[in-house]
């Protein structure tokens, strides 16, 4: 069976987990992705967070899967031509630079357009806006700067950076949708272009519910929050679903740092709801027997639900609720995560096999294509395909040889 990206090849310059998580995705498609990384130490996750003294750490590991590596020193004159020859057999170019990096290395746009008219130039950067161009961006700045931290955490508390990378992954996902875009427009106009995603407009697209409250705010308080807050910016709501129906993480037994269940109250779920906790008068009762009647009173509808949910297991909750339509879902860690066998089973959580570290669990592709399966391989070892990507790119052995010795690979 084909793969979606077949033939596409994809010379890969970035490092960290914004830019490689973007790359991961268009190798997970099945385009070839070429990592090119410094000689000697390549990537610096390779080492950072390491928990094996001998291997690459998992940070790497976990991002850069079913790629090739190749090294290549482009501090030297020889090594950007090695680099301009690359940019010339290559479909899309990556790279998560600072701000300038590339330009100052003697490849900027309208030279790489020189080398390759078909080439897709793609980057991630901090920030477009103003003074925050000059951001270098990491993932929980570009939380701040995007609107997420301010917007999460407990009423009256700091600011609170989310334990979803949507500043370093989010951003990768945009600039993947940016790089498809681009491919499929090449088809009609047969020109590549300049792509680029700035981690800020990637928070700030993820928050975009947040602006919508905003602007709310004009109009009166936000009902849905429990204490109806008002004033003149969103404010940290806590577990505040943030939607058009309110919810609430309910604690449940035995009573666990993850043993709460997220439930999700829609008018057509209140009779049941109130049925399978043992006061069906509610269903009728006039204080809470419409929406806006509980939006006035969330705490104590919250509070009522969880007597109910503290007295069984998340699990239990899910069953009973879900028998009756309600809308919920456990509270899952990291270790019930990785070792859920129907996250297993239907491929969201992989073993990958390491030729240094052993198998490791990692990430399965999210994105399901019915005529294009993702197999997960290994991660490459720093280098490991020199030889055979250089000798598609026109290099026979004694100039492989030649390279290693002068330090260009």
């Amino acid at each position: 069976m084909s793969k979606a990206l077949e033939g596409v090849r994809v010379l890969d310059m970035t490092h960290v987990q914004s830019g490689s998580s973007c790359t991961q995705l268009l190798a997970w498609l099945g385009a070839d992705v070429i990592k090119l990384e410094p000689p000697g130490r390549g990537d610096i996750t390779r080492v950072q967070l390491r928990d094996l003294p001998d291997a690459d750490s998992l940070y790497f590991a976990m991002l850069n899967c079913n790629k090739r590596s190749i090294t290549l020193n482009l501090k030297c004159d020889e090594g950007k031509q090695v680099f301009s020859r690359l940019v010339q057999r290559s479909d899309v170019l990556v790279e998560n630079f600072g701000p300038g990096v590339v330009d100052r290395l003697g490849f900027s746009w309208p030279h790489l357009q020189g080398l390759n008219a078909q080439l897709i130039y793609a980057s991630i950067k901090g920030s477009n806006a103003g003074a925050y161009a000059s951001v270098k961006a990491y993932e929980p700045v570009a939380q701040a700067m995007g609107g997420a931290m301010s917007t999460t955490g407990s009423e009256g508390g700091p600011p609170t950076v989310s334990g979803a990378q949507i500043g370093d992954s989010g951003s990768g996902v945009h600039l993947a949708a940016a790089i498809l875009a681009a491919l499929y427009q090449r088809l009609s106009t047969g020109r590549g272009q300049r792509v680029t995603v700035a981690m800020q407009e990637a928070v700030l697209n993820l928050c975009r519910v947040k602006l919508r409250d905003q602007q709310r705010l004009q109009h009166g308080p936000l009902a849905e929050y429990p204490g109806s807050p008002s004033g003149d910016e969103v404010p940290r709501s806590g577990n505040a679903s943030g939607g058009g129906n309110p919810g609430w993480a309910l604690r449940c037994a035995p009573g666990g740092p993850n043993d709460y269940v997220y439930v999700v109250v829609q008018p057509k779920s209140w009779a049941p709801l109130v049925d399978l906790i043992g006061r069906p008068e509610l269903a009728g009762d006039s204080a809470w027997s419409t929406p806006e009647g509980r939006l006035d009173d969330l705490d104590a509808v919250f509070a009522m639900l969880e007597a109910w949910t503290s007295r069984h297991s998340k699990f239990e909750v899910m069953e009973y609720l879900l028998a009756a339509d309600v809308p919920c879902g456990p509270v899952l860690s990291t270790r019930e995560l990785i070792e859920d066998q129907a996250l297993s089973a239907c491929g969201a959580v992989v073993s990958v096999p390491h030729p240094r570290r052993g198998a490791f669990k990692t990430i399965g592709n999210p994105l399901r294509l019915s005529d294009s399966e993702t197999d997960i391989a290994s991660p490459p070892l720093l280098g490991e395909h020199n030889d055979e990507v250089y000798a598609e790119a026109g290099y026979g052995k004694e100039d492989l040889m030649r390279l290693r010795r002068d330090g260009v690979i």
